[in-house]
């Protein structure tokens, strides 16, 4: 990549996009996997066309049984979330100053990644509906419903905050899938255990590639960069289900429910919260950035003393011991 420039003017964002425009058009590339060398949901499911279809169903069935209900709950927020990728999809193209061009690194980009997060929701649906635990009416109520309502992250259409939240969001949904897939082993879905897995090990990769980003934001924008991340952390980094609900229920009815299971066991936490956000202070070295002016330098130190702040605040919550009846789940 060329070299950058240390002396452009604070909040000049299109400038700043317009020399990230080669990184985006090559470097990216090195966060994806050739279409022919991926997986496809047709490699973990039962094959129609094969003589034992149906022995392999009973056999998904029987394994599903013994799933406990808050991580059925969890699996189906999970996938919801993972369906709703139209909106995530339609908000990645309203980022303010990046190149629109279709062949730009920008478009490319999105497209690519849509492509290969589109398959995590292909393959769980599927999962879910052949699992016979599951009203998928009622699931695919709430699929619509979180797609119908879109989401309110707080980054507006600027490309710092919108990469700020997809690398901390990235980094969530690796957890929260490999948890998931550990939970399933431990209870004898060893299929999907397997599938969780491999959708976490894409969330892991696409967060690499939005922490690239940072990264090289970081160098030729440092203040602005560091001014975004500290702005997004007050907000609080929100999950893109926050909306979610059930038939019946006003935006964002389910989703308190689902997140107290996915506490109770232990899948995403508030200590989890914090410790992706170490991560990243970490990766960005934040504590090392250099040129920034004096709301730059307060942003560091906010972001420096948060994550004891959060800890603190983590020891205090209290979840709710008693499982939610969902509709989702017979």
């Amino acid at each position: 990549m060329q070299e950058l420039p240390l002396n452009l003017p604070e909040g000049s964002r299109k400038e700043v996009m317009t020399y990230l425009e080669p990184f985006m058009l090559n470097e990216m590339s090195d966060y994806l996997k050739p279409v022919e060398d991926m997986w496809q949901p047709a490699d973990f499911l039962p094959d129609a066309g094969r003589d034992t279809f149906f022995e392999e169903i009973r056999d998904l069935q029987e394994s599903a049984k013994e799933l406990p209900y808050d991580l059925v709950a969890v699996l189906i927020g999970d996938t919801v979330t993972e369906e709703a990728l139209p909106t995530y999809e339609s908000w990645l193209t309203m980022v303010e100053d990046v190149n629109k061009n279709e062949q730009g690194g920008w478009m490319r980009w999105v497209r690519a990644w849509t492509a290969e997060e589109n398959r995590h929701g292909d393959l769980l649906n599927k999962y879910l509906y052949l699992s016979g635990r599951i009203d998928m009416k009622q699931f695919e109520i709430s699929v619509q419903y979180l797609i119908k309502d879109g989401f309110d992250i707080g980054t507006g259409a600027d490309p710092y905050r919108n990469f700020i939240y997809t690398s901390f969001q990235e980094l969530a949904t690796n957890v929260s899938h490999r948890r998931v897939a550990a939970l399933s082993k431990k209870s004898g879905d060893k299929l999907l255990a397997k599938m969780c897995g491999v959708i976490a090990s894409d969330e892991a990769r696409h967060a690499k590639a939005y922490m690239s980003f940072i990264s090289h934001a970081m160098v030729v924008d440092p203040s602005e960069v560091m001014i975004a991340f500290e702005d997004m952390m007050k907000k609080k980094i929100v999950m893109p289900a926050h909306f979610l609900r059930e038939s019946g229920e006003p935006q964002g009815g389910a989703f308190a429910h689902f997140s107290d299971a996915a506490q109770r066991l232990g899948v995403y936490t508030a200590v989890d919260y914090v410790d992706i956000l170490k991560e990243l202070l970490t990766d960005w070295k934040i504590d090392q950035v250099t040129g920034l002016n004096e709301q730059g330098e307060k942003a560091r130190d906010y972001l420096m003393r948060l994550p004891d702040r959060l800890l603190r605040l983590a020891d205090r919550m209290k979840i709710p011991e008693k499982e939610y009846n969902f509709k989702w789940i017979y």
